[in-house]
């Protein structure tokens, strides 16, 4: 019996310890792929008639839309937060206050420039459960000994609050607020703008208290079409035809948000405008124009919904003036700029969110959604062009806008890059990665129509690759591809997905869906099947990326004749032409010699593809060879005739040095792991077997000499472009000059059109 009355007592008691377990692992957070918790609803805060009515807004040098320094009304006045004692707790409180799920992190020190007026709070103790900031304990409002150098910045997540409702409670002061709601969207009401994708045309509605609701055209303007235009991934805006859209709102009874928006139009998103005049409605809740706000947005042309079809003049082509490099997806990279037939970089000095947007318009593509700085998305090789840029926000392109030309000395750790807002096109939703243990690996499966339905199905892994993986993790927004998979028998998908639906696919690696790509269609052919033997890949969020230094190969090249008695080995591994075969032991051979220094600019190490257990000993030279074909060097002809050739095994990839403050990682002695670390290089010297050209049989003449790392893509990298190497060389039958040397991709197009063989290293591709 005492038992029996015990349980209810001794479930309630097992449940709050299993609570209070649960509880110190919560700051974890939950695994990748795991289904996020249940979201609150949003409901507006209930405070006493004694709390200090406060608005918040985020100010300041931003690199994203939602973030900034934290400014607070009070009192009529717009003042700051300083940064003693201030907390991710306080940080939470003042994101979840302006409609935002969480705070990610916060920053001291004015990081997002000084502000201005009072510095209203100090000492703030939040615990992060405050409705407001005002209810956080700290020394009183406006009691504070900071300077402005002390203000404090929050980042806030992307996602909002579902339900979010914008509450006003300062309303004679509108106009000094950002805009905060729910969502934004372009909604298609057009029938032929319905079918389209990417949607560049309809009401600009917006998500407040759960609801989605239009704009009242009063008060709209240029600028504000211009903003919502940029936020969805369009550079521009273009009349419409209002005349359909006044008889759509006689049939259909608009419901209007409360106010009006107002943007400069150099807003990078909605949220950065201030709201406009409260939107007084008449008594049949129209607004005063009667209208609902429409935008009519341009593509960039490789977004254009429909193709072009027909016949064009033939015409030339114009060089563009900037570019990105190194981005995992499309509309995101380091910024590059063409000046005097020469690819170079930006130095991030007072780069903003404004200049990126002007990159990002520039390039065909909306507002930015990210301005990064210190060399984030990989260091560039060339000269740093521009630094210390400053843009009205107006101009066409990057080199419009003002410059320091005086100002140098920035390094490439420096370089500038930019994340920019790109049309919706819904390549995501017909990929997807099956049996994987997490959301960046699994089996490839596509979406495709047969007889009518959609159905999944897998991909055939008949010469699937690193080019076509790429591509995979590039339109699920997952990064660079780590590995390409011919066999998934251990990663079980979904059996209704087991039949092969895509075949013979091949990639260049530079599409937006694995369906751009070239593939048999309708006309399937896989030998093996899919189920167990399709393709599949691994994503990452980083890559390396391999860069030849072409100063290097310059300074060190020289000839040398010799003795085919010394070459046993190098003939052994084929390091020289085939008509060493017939030459006797005393002949000699004529070597073109040569030091490579290959960095690693990317943000991983680069590592061989095989591990060590299936790495090869070469007896000869007695080292173990962990690719065996890691460089190609070509000689040409000037009209592109191939006249010599040879390649290198890497025999052993280490660490030779380092940028300062960089371990080394990798060394091959003693049965090593091989490799490169990022920022280090490894340096072949020109006095090491296969280090070469055999040119014995060789004519006096001029050629190109070309080089070309990881040709085989064994290796995923974020840049492949740079892994080609060209010079002028010029053989008098007697001595060797090299000249003009560089990178691919890293000269004007007329330039590089003056060296015959490869453009880059991704034409090359099997």
């Amino acid at each position: 019996m005492p038992t029996t009355r015990c349980l209810p007592r001794c479930t309630v008691v097992l449940l709050v310890l299993l609570q209070l377990a649960l509880a110190q692992y919560e700051h974890l957070g939950y695994p990748p792929g795991f289904p996020d918790p249940e979201q609150e609803q949003y409901s507006a805060p209930q405070l006493t008639p004694d709390t200090p009515r406060i608005q918040l807004r985020l100010a300041g040098d931003k690199r994203k839309h939602n973030e900034g320094r934290v400014e607070v009304f009070y009192n009529a006045e717009w003042g700051t937060v300083c940064d003693d004692d201030f907390t991710i707790h306080a940080a939470q409180v003042v994101c979840r206050e302006l409609g935002y799920l969480e705070a990610t992190s916060w920053s001291p020190s004015s990081k997002y420039g000084k502000g201005e007026g009072p510095v209203w709070f100090d000492n703030l103790h939040c615990t992060g459960k405050e409705k407001t900031l005002a209810l956080c304990p700290s020394n009183g409002i406006g009691v504070s000994d900071c300077k402005h150098s002390e203000d404090v910045g929050v980042v806030c997540s992307d996602k909002r609050i579902p339900g979010f409702k914008f509450v006003n409670t300062l309303p004679n002061h509108v106009e000094n607020l950002d805009i905060q709601v729910e969502d934004v969207r372009i909604r298609a009401i057009l029938s032929s703008y319905r079918k389209r994708i990417p949607v560049t045309e309809g009401y600009v509605e917006v998500k407040d208290g759960g609801k989605w609701k239009q704009i009242c055209n009063t008060e709209w303007t240029q600028h504000n079409g211009r903003v919502i235009c940029g936020m969805f991934g369009f550079p521009g805006e273009r009349k419409y035809n209002a005349r359909v859209y006044k008889m759509f709102a006689r049939r259909r009874k608009p419901t209007y948000w409360d106010y009006a928006v107002n943007c400069t139009g150099n807003e990078a998103h909605l949220s950065s405008c201030k709201l406009g005049q409260v939107t007084s409605m008449k008594s049949n809740e129209t607004c005063p124009e009667g209208l609902p706000v429409v935008v009519s947005c341009v593509p960039g042309k490789d977004f254009a919904p429909t193709p072009m079809t027909g016949f064009r003049k033939a015409f030339r082509q114009e060089q563009p003036l900037v570019r990105l490099r190194g981005g995992a997806i499309v509309g995101e990279g380091r910024v590059e700029v063409l000046k005097n037939g020469e690819w170079g970089t930006i130095c991030d000095d007072n780069w903003n969110l404004q200049s990126a947007t002007v990159v990002c318009r520039e390039l065909g593509f909306g507002t930015a959604i990210e301005s990064l700085s210190g060399g984030r998305l990989g260091q560039g090789m060339g000269p740093v062009h521009m630094n210390e840029v400053e843009c009205s926000g107006f101009e066409k392109s990057i080199t419009e806008c003002f410059f320091n030309k005086e100002s140098l000395g920035c390094s490439h750790e420096e370089d500038a890059a930019v994340r920019c807002n790109v049309p919706a096109m819904g390549f995501q939703q017909s990929l997807r990665l099956s049996g994987g243990r997490n959301p960046y690996e699994g089996r490839v499966e596509v979406l495709v129509e047969r007889n009518g339905s959609l159905v999944w199905g897998t991909v055939c892994s008949d010469s699937w690759g690193t080019m076509e993986a790429m591509v995979v993790c590039r339109q699920l927004g997952l990064g660079f591809a780590s590995s390409a998979f011919q066999e998934t028998w251990y990663w079980p998908g979904e059996v209704s997905a087991d039949s092969v639906v895509m075949s013979g696919v091949r990639c260049s690696g530079t599409e937006m869906s694995l369906s751009h790509c070239l593939h048999h269609g309708a006309h399937l052919s896989c030998a093996k099947g899919g189920g167990r033997n399709a393709a599949g890949v691994s994503c990452s969020e980083t890559a390396p990326d391999l860069v030849l230094n072409p100063q290097v190969v310059e300074q060190t090249t020289y000839m040398e004749d010799r003795p085919m008695f010394m070459l046993q080995c190098a003939y052994e591994e084929n390091c020289l032409s085939s008509t060493s075969s017939q030459a006797p032991a005393n002949t000699y051979r004529r070597l073109l010699r040569f030091s490579s220094q290959i960095h690693n600019n990317g943000h991983s190490d680069f590592r061989p593809k095989a591990g060590r257990h299936s790495w090869v000993w070469h007896d000869c030279h007695r080292h173990y060879h962990s690719m065996e074909v890691f460089t190609l060097y070509d000689l040409f002809t000037l009209n592109g005739t191939k006249v010599a050739e040879g390649h290198k095994a890497s025999f052993c990839l280490e660490d030779s040095e380092c940028d300062e403050g960089i371990e080394k990682r990798y060394e091959c002695a003693n049965f090593g792991e091989q490799g490169i670390t990022v920022g280090c290089w490894d340096t072949y010297r020109h006095d090491i077997d296969c280090q070469w050209i055999d040119i014995t049989e060789l004519k006096p003449g001029d050629y190109i000499f070309q080089i070309v790392i990881n040709p085989n893509y064994e290796v995923p990298e974020s840049d492949y472009t740079n892994n080609i190497m060209k010079c002028r060389c010029r053989y008098d039958g007697h001595r060797v000059w090299m000249y003009s040397c560089h990178n691919g991709g890293s000269l004007s197009t007329e330039t590089e059109q003056t060296f015959p063989g490869l453009l880059n290293n991704q034409v090359t591709h099997r």
